[in-house]
């Protein structure tokens, strides 16, 4: 029986639609359906319902399971056992916050995959959040700690946002020495009812703004505002304390403290990607301790 079949299987019984399974498994997700028609046939039985929501195991797909999931257990016992010198192998999916994913893992997860050429990543640095239950990743870098599922949890590290505004603005506008003065300024945020965390909820202690002069979903885009003169906004200092035209606004009380967590599910600590790739993240939390909340 093929392998690869039987791979494929187990990724649609784990995910429920072809297009999450595809993702997993680096291919289309016409090939997917393929493969798993090609085992049906050889089964003699149909292993999945097709419906509106995805894919449900039939009665014999549910006795197939246990027997495939073996199989799995025991190909990863070969790969773990496999020389040292060969590192690790295969794809892992990274989900990360945007600004975090983007500035802090692009580079270092690319010296990664110069270090170990026979592993792949593929890098989610979206704005929102990103969950494991649906395999939408394979290790999630997260503002909040998960609280179910089987998976492994540890804090990454925390850093630290502030108050920002660019140079030019801030001489040609009130000065800014007590929160009360943020009343003449106008701000940049996040759009209330699309944020993804209630971590991000932090403009309100400051000053409740009367009036924002741009919202955004993106940390990227609300960054870019401030550059332009926009206003004021709360941005992360390893984001903004590098861009020389932009200064903090109140930095003795617009502090604001939050933890980056990590987490992957508990089925997957053996792979030696996984492992590879979940030690990695941890040395950069720790390498970029100072970057992350600078003094």
């Amino acid at each position: 029986m093929d392998w690869d079949n039987l791979r494929y299987f187990l990724e649609l019984a784990r995910t429920g639609t072809l297009a999450a399974a595809a993702r997993r498994t680096g291919v289309e997700h016409t090939t997917v359906a393929r493969r798993i028609q090609a085992l049906e046939k050889q089964m003699g039985a149909p292993l999945f319902a097709r419906e509106a929501a995805g894919h449900r195991l039939t009665e014999a797909g549910r006795h197939l399971l246990p027997a495939v999931e073996a199989m799995e257990a025991a190909v990863l016992g070969v790969e773990s056992a496999a020389p040292a010198n060969a590192g690790p192998s295969g794809l892992v999916r990274v989900g990360a916050t945007e600004g975090f994913g983007t500035l802090i893992l692009a580079p270092q997860l690319a010296r990664l995959t110069q270090r170990h050429p026979h592993l792949s990543i593929d890098l989610l640095a979206l704005p929102r959040m990103l969950h494991l239950s649906r395999r939408e990743a394979d290790i999630v870098i997260s503002l909040e700690r998960p609280k179910r599922g089987s998976v492994i949890v540890t804090k990454l590290a925390d850093y630290q946002l502030r108050l920002y505004g660019q140079r030019e603005y801030l001489a040609r506008r009130p000065l800014v020495a007590s929160r009360e003065d943020l009343r003449h300024h106008d701000f940049i945020s996040y759009v209330d009812d699309l944020l993804f965390s209630k971590e991000l909820q932090f403009i309100d202690e400051l000053y409740p703004p009367e009036r924002f002069a741009l919202r955004s979903t993106s940390i990227t885009a609300q960054y870019e505002a401030v550059r332009a003169g926009a206003g004021l906004a709360v941005l992360p200092a390893f984001l903004a304390d590098r861009d020389p035209i932009l200064a903090r606004v109140l930095p003795h009380e617009a502090a604001f403290t939050r933890t980056f967590w990590m987490s992957m599910p508990a089925e997957a600590k053996h792979q030696a990607r996984m492992q590879a790739v979940w030690s990695f993240l941890k040395e950069v939390g720790a390498k970029e301790g100072a970057r992350l909340v600078p003094r």
